[in-house]
């Protein structure tokens, strides 16, 4: 089993916002399990949270852009390769401005501030995503391409071609993530000459530095445009290399672009928020068919998992009986609504109920056509929970279990006499103070039945 993982301490960076060019700190901090990555605008009221979610993507214009109700992240994309890069699963970023500081236009940075926090395992499964047949997304307009295919580990190949004399066709492959540290967090972002003198004339990279960016420069440079450049970076004297590229910066790797334009694909599919198992293979990458994939395959992993069935035999002997559930749940019969527990860990729990004529509701709901009520699966999910709960207080049977909260509740098919129901709980976040919230699905006869958001508190009983 593989654990989730996050860092062991907080620590920050400062630098420029590229567009923005304001002064910004930028803090990683420790996530409990389940977190995922969150950004944290601790500059605005209420330290607004978002997450990384490629549904929250409404910009890719210059970077990745993310907004949650009206509370913008800006160029998202660096910071969020860093975190995959290193391996991790739950990281709170917070930022007091929209943009995280560019730094040298790469990940390096972030990446070894990451080393330096330390990371440290969680007491948590991590969860996959195995591509099981070909997905691909591609944009008519620019001809970019994405496609991912089935493979044992996540691999990414860009390919690159720029059509101009200076940047033409480059290709660049991670075999592992375990190698992003050395073939890709340094690879820094790029700009073509003309892109840039457009930029400068919008004030739109205000923090722009000629050490945070590769300009190519694929056209002729007026005296007047050298004047211009020289004010804008502040520089006496900007000079083009034999290889084309502006004021001597000197490339990491050949194909430092495309290494780059594989660093943003990283970036940006970290906003599907699970792990994935597949090789991704990109024709003319950018931060729009990126995140437009991201979106699609987003759509089709939550599909999968809402109409994944989990199987378990039944055959044998459960974690817990009937009797050992009364033990537990204050609930007798005929309330008490599930016969056995199959599985439990620290964040989830599996029942299941075997359904009978004999029920007392089938009395009444409905004689003639009976149909198990859908505010009785409900419970059977929260008491399913409840023995999640309260397994964490050495004395359960001092305990009662009441709701707090049921949201998203979804009836899907009838449950009849005769169906074996099987009731998972996953925890949304982590239990504090006796409170559980979690996601709980019914399943009987191979599909989903009943879907609800719950969130329940234990109270010890006054004696």
């Amino acid at each position: 089993m593989v654990k989730q993982k996050t860092i062991q301490n907080q620590i920050s960076l400062t630098g420029v916002g590229l567009h923005t060019g304001k002064d910004v700190t930028l803090t990683f901090k420790p996530a409990p399990v389940n977190n995922g990555f969150t950004f944290v605008r601790v500059d605005l009221e209420g330290t607004p949270i978002i997450e990384a979610d490629a549904n929250y993507v409404v910009n890719t214009q210059r970077g990745t852009n993310l907004e949650k109700l009206g509370v913008k992240i800006q160029t998202s994309e660096h910071v969020l390769a860093a975190l995959m890069g290193c391996d991790l699963d739950n990281v709170i970023i917070e930022l007091n401005e929209s943009e995280p500081p560019i730094m040298d236009g790469s990940s390096k940075y972030f990446v070894e501030a990451i080393e330096k926090a330390g990371i440290v395992e969680q007491d948590a499964e991590r969860k996959y995503y195995v591509v099981k047949e070909v997905i691909s997304y591609t944009d008519e307009a620019t001809g970019s391409e994405i496609t991912i295919i089935p493979n044992d580990d996540y691999c990414v190949t860009t390919m690159v071609d720029f059509g101009t004399k200076v940047l033409g066709t480059q290709n660049a492959t991670l075999k592992s993530l375990h190698d992003f540290k050395t073939e890709i967090a340094d690879s820094r972002t790029f700009s073509f000459l003309h892109e840039l003198e457009t930029l400068l004339n919008n004030g739109l990279i205000k923090g722009g530095d000629l050490n945070n960016a590769i300009v190519y420069v694929d056209k002729e440079i007026s005296p007047e445009t050298m004047e211009n450049l020289k004010i804008a970076f502040n520089k006496e004297h900007i000079s083009v290399t034999p290889n084309g590229i502006l004021d001597n910066l000197t490339l990491h790797y050949p194909n430092e672009a495309a290494r780059h334009k594989l660093l943003d694909v990283i970036g940006d599919l970290a906003l599907v928020g699970i792990r994935i198992k597949g090789k991704v293979i990109a024709n003319k990458p950018g931060h729009f068919v990126n995140t437009q994939f991201a979106k699609k395959l987003s759509k089709i992993i939550k599909l999968e998992q809402k109409n994944q069935v989990p199987v378990y035999d039944l055959n044998q002997p459960p974690l817990m009986d009937i009797h050992q559930i009364m033990n537990i749940l204050p609930h007798r019969p005929p309330f008490l609504l599930i016969d056995r527990i199959i599985e439990m860990s620290e964040t989830h729990v599996v029942g299941m109920k075997n359904v009978t004529m004999n029920e007392n509701f089938f009395v009444g709901h409905f004689p003639g056509a009976p149909v198990m009520p859908g505010v009785l699966i409900v419970e059977a999910m929260a008491q399913s929970g409840g023995i999640l709960v309260l397994s964490t207080v050495p004395d359960p049977e001092n305990y009662l279990t009441y709701f707090m909260k049921i949201d998203n509740v979804k009836f899907k098919h009838k449950v009849l006499p005769g169906d074996t129901l099987i009731f998972k709980c996953d925890l949304i976040s982590p239990m504090r103070r006796g409170i559980c919230h979690m996601q709980a699905n019914a399943y009987a006869n191979g599909r989903l039945v009943a879907e609800a958001e719950l969130m329940a508190q234990i109270v010890k009983q006054q004696n």
